[in-house]
């Protein structure tokens, strides 16, 4: 019968959303808060027409953009010879470091690689424009303000923001247009009120359980929360997973940050010979004793 009562003293206002009759107030007075937080009947068709659908709209936006963004980006540019020949030297010289305290190399063709090495570096042999002439200012890495290869870096990070937020305001946008204030869904575990307004933006019930979300809430929720579900759907690297994080940042420090500043190899070739030389004298041959170390260790010596 209370059940009943409690179902006849709200009305049904003409946009689907619930309101408390007068008569309520006035009869039940202060008591109808604590009566209101445990009971609150919803429409079915708010969850067919609004729940459903944000949910639903949010998960194509995403699969979406993953495909946008997978258009939008262009494919490297191959680098040149000379450039993929730079940078492996200075690779092969970082490795042979790495290696120095235990390495595999035998000393003799240890100094002998160091000395080229250091040789090349000094001279300029292994920069992609070739060793610097007599006369000449060594060769400087280009502005990437200038540059036409870190503009169109900064120009793909920009369009993929756009990609990103656009989708998301208009989202929002609709929400807030069409269904702003409706109550969609009460959470199944309990809450402290601390979550009351991270759960019910939009709502000013300060009576109402912290449980119950509120539609643009419910947006915030599974802006954040739908991560897993585009993994599975997407895969681990998608672009749809990153929305969350690329909503916080800023397009332009994005855009900049997309694309590595350019290297002034002269200058990373002059501190690796520096580097070499001081690798030099933590040299270990790995083969050194060896076969005492083997008799040491079956028990022979």
């Amino acid at each position: 019968m209370t059940r009943v009562l409690f179902r006849h003293l709200f009305l049904n206002d003409h946009h689907g959303q619930f309101c408390v009759s007068p008569f309520l107030h006035y009869a039940a007075g202060s008591s109808f808060s604590c009566f209101c937080r445990g009971l609150l009947y919803l429409d079915p068709q708010i969850r067919d027409w609004v729940l459903f659908p944000i949910t639903l709209v949010m998960i194509l936006v995403g699969i979406l953009r993953h495909y946008v963004v997978l258009l939008l980006q262009s494919q490297p540019k191959k680098l040149t010879r000379a450039a993929v020949r730079e940078q492996r030297a200075l690779a092969r010289s970082q490795i042979l470091r790495a290696t120095s305290p235990y390495s595999p190399i035998p000393p003799v063709f240890y100094q002998s690689i160091t000395k080229h090495l250091s040789d090349a570096f000094e001279a300029g042999v292994y920069l992609k424009d070739g060793p610097t002439k007599e006369g000449e200012a060594p060769s400087t890495p280009p502005n990437p303000i200038t540059d036409p290869a870190a503009m169109d870096g900064m120009m793909a990070g920009m369009k993929t923001q756009m990609v990103m937020m656009v989708p998301q305001m208009v989202i929002m946008g609709w929400i807030n247009f069409f269904f702003q204030g409706f109550v969609l869904i009460k959470l199944p575990f309990p809450l402290t009120l601390g979550f009351k307004s991270m759960l019910q933006r939009g709502i000013e019930t300060p009576d109402m359980d912290v449980r119950w979300v509120s539609s643009l809430s419910w947006y915030f929720l599974n802006f954040f929360g739908l991560n897993g579900l585009y993994r599975i759907l997407l895969g681990g690297d998608n672009a749809a997973q990153d929305a969350s994080q690329t909503m916080m940042a800023s397009p332009f420090a994005t855009a900049g940050g997309a694309q590595p500043g350019p290297q002034d190899f002269n200058k990373l070739f002059k501190a690796e010979k520096d580097n070499l030389a001081f690798s030099s004298g933590l040299y270990v041959w790995v083969g050194d004793d060896v076969e005492d170390r083997v008799l040491r260790k079956y028990g022979k010596l």
